[in-house]
């Protein structure tokens, strides 16, 4: 029988999950602060921590901080179960060498899930370790193998940038010398063509890459990228890019499969631009800037009507139109710049 501790302040919640992991067949223990709990996982050494973060005395920062430091408890899954969702909250717990992040209120079937995840991935890591020891294979700790590992890697070692919403970030033409990622706000990259009008080719949001016109050659931006929102960008040198591909080949063929996912949300853009309706070119676009620039697609999202209508591929009069006819459905509010959804669900049975 494998063993959870839980580390929880609230009673009702630390006695709920307890129950439902022992109707589960696990053996619990419980702790009601980080303290107590680093204290009790020394003494105990259960097979899998699950703790909350905002705690009396010692929070789950701190506590996984601890445990990390004790070569008796250092290798026990921990899996963090908190109210916090911004991505810099679960980037720190990532950070600091969380195995999982469980946002509250979760459910009986995510937190099991977790659980047997973690520990089956404790099982396979010590049958690769004995494979190891027994010289059939090598590893390296620090190789950089997913994006998320990327990511990472620019939190830790990027250069920050900060801009105001509307401030250019770089213009076509310039040479790409970094490849960014998005910590807060939001991008569009765009061109102009040879009337003189501005056409968005992307969107982008918070935690999102961009910027890689080459991932190995200083080559010049083939358009312009300009903030659409207060906007702190982590870059990297496309030499220190380069280098991090040539010594991980793994995140290699994970950027490969984002170029892929990339290309194909491309030609699904462009069929939508040559087959669809009016009304589903503009539903499609204001989901699409309400996806990239909220954390939830009901906010009122503050773009320019030029803008919804560059994305769509259709005239900016036409796009008026369209608006006005949502706002007549009960879809829609319209304020100056400000757009806001107010049926979501209709809004998707446009397109």
């Amino acid at each position: 029988m494998k063993t959870v501790l839980i580390i929880e302040d609230d009673i009702v919640l630390r006695d709920n999950t307890a129950e439902l992991l022992a109707l589960s067949g696990y053996k619990v223990l419980k702790a009601s602060n980080g303290k107590k709990g680093v204290a009790i996982a020394k003494k105990q050494h259960p097979d899998i921590i699950v703790c909350d973060i905002m705690m009396p005395e010692l929070d789950g920062y701190g506590a996984l901080k601890l445990l990390s430091k004790s070569s008796l408890t250092k290798y026990i899954p921990f899996i963090f179960l908190s109210a916090k969702t911004e991505r810099s909250d679960v980037r720190k717990g990532m950070n600091l060498g969380a195995d999982d992040y469980i946002t509250k209120p979760f459910t009986e079937d995510e937190l099991i899930s977790a659980i047997e995840s973690r520990l089956a991935k404790v099982s396979i890591l010590k049958d690769l370790n004995r494979e190891k020891d027994s010289g059939i294979i090598e590893s390296n700790e620090n190789e950089i193998k997913t994006l998320n590992d990327l990511k990472i890697f620019f939190d830790d070692y990027g250069e920050t940038f900060k801009f105001k919403n509307e401030d250019v970030i770089y213009h076509e033409g310039d040479h790409s010398n970094y490849i960014f990622l998005i910590g807060k706000g939001a991008v569009k990259c765009y061109r102009i063509d040879e009337q003189g009008k501005e056409l968005t080719t992307a969107l982008f949001k918070e935690d999102d890459l961009f910027g890689y016109t080459s991932f190995t050659q200083n080559k010049p931006h083939q358009e312009t990228a300009k903030a659409i929102a207060n906007t702190t960008l982590i870059g990297i040198s496309i030499i220190e890019f380069n280098d991090i591909l040539n010594k991980n080949h793994k995140v290699a063929l994970e950027l490969i499969n984002l170029l892929t996912d990339d290309l194909s949300d491309v030609k699904k853009q462009l069929l939508q631009m040559a087959y669809g309706t009016v009304t589903q070119k503009t539903a499609t676009t204001i989901l699409k800037f309400a996806e990239k620039m909220n954390r939830k697609p009901e906010d009122p999202i503050k773009i320019s009507r030029n803008d919804l209508a560059s994305v769509a591929g259709i005239a900016t009069e036409t796009l008026i139109r369209a608006l006005t006819e949502f706002k007549k459905q009960g879809i829609i509010k319209a304020e100056g710049r400000n757009i806001k959804v107010i049926n979501i669900e209709k809004l998707k049975t446009v397109i």
